[in-house]
């Protein structure tokens, strides 16, 4: 009994330690990610849209960003699971609001609940995706008057935005590799092996 507790607490001090270590070069290209995946969309909010149709910058943006420029390692970042949860969230969210648009009560609950189980079931689970459906049925304004555009912009042109600058960023030193797969791991290495050659 004592040896299992002590054996507990070594690895619990190991994994707290190794969790709250700070790499500043890691946080460095987090923080760029996210700052002009971001700032790109914000940027074509303000030039191409009034500032109260703020329909092209959503919430669930935010949550992707941590995802995808912070953790990505992360089966949840991976560009089929940005692109696919978002979108899948997206159509489900407008098609509940246009079946039960007046029942919030309903509609909400229904439309979270079903893209998450339609994100499990297409293998493209997307935290953020579960906002991107509340959205649709919870807003005001210009996103319900959008019905399935909203679908293609914000919600599709929103995420190969953050997905393009995901690739640039991630991609700029050897130690991140996004997207977390062998075949682009293998690309990559290729690349960075011809580099160094040249």
């Amino acid at each position: 009994m004592k040896k299992t507790i002590k054996r507990t607490y070594r690895v619990s001090k190991y994994v707290i330690y190794k969790e709250t270590l700070v790499d500043y070069k890691e946080h460095f290209w987090s923080f760029l990610g996210a700052f002009f995946g971001i700032g790109i969309i914000a940027f074509l909010q303000s030039k191409y849209l009034f500032e109260q149709e703020n329909i092209f910058l959503i919430g669930s943006f935010g949550a992707s960003s941590v995802l995808i420029y912070g953790a990505i390692q992360s089966p949840l970042a991976q560009p089929r699971n940005l692109i696919g949860g978002h979108v899948i969230s997206a159509i489900i969210g407008v098609a509940v609001f246009k079946i039960v648009p007046d029942i919030i009560w309903i509609s909400a609950p229904l439309a979270v609940a079903l893209s998450i189980v339609a994100m499990q079931y297409t293998k493209t689970l997307h935290p953020p995706g579960g906002a991107t459906a509340l959205i649709a049925v919870s807003s005001t304004g210009k996103i319900p008057e959008l019905g399935f555009w909203y679908v293609l912009s914000p919600v599709l042109s929103g995420c190969l935005i953050l997905l393009f600058v995901a690739l640039v960023f991630n991609n700029l030193t050897k130690n991140r590799n996004y997207p977390n797969s062998k075949k682009w791991k293998r690309l990559l290495d290729k690349k960075h092996k011809h580099t160094l050659k040249n």
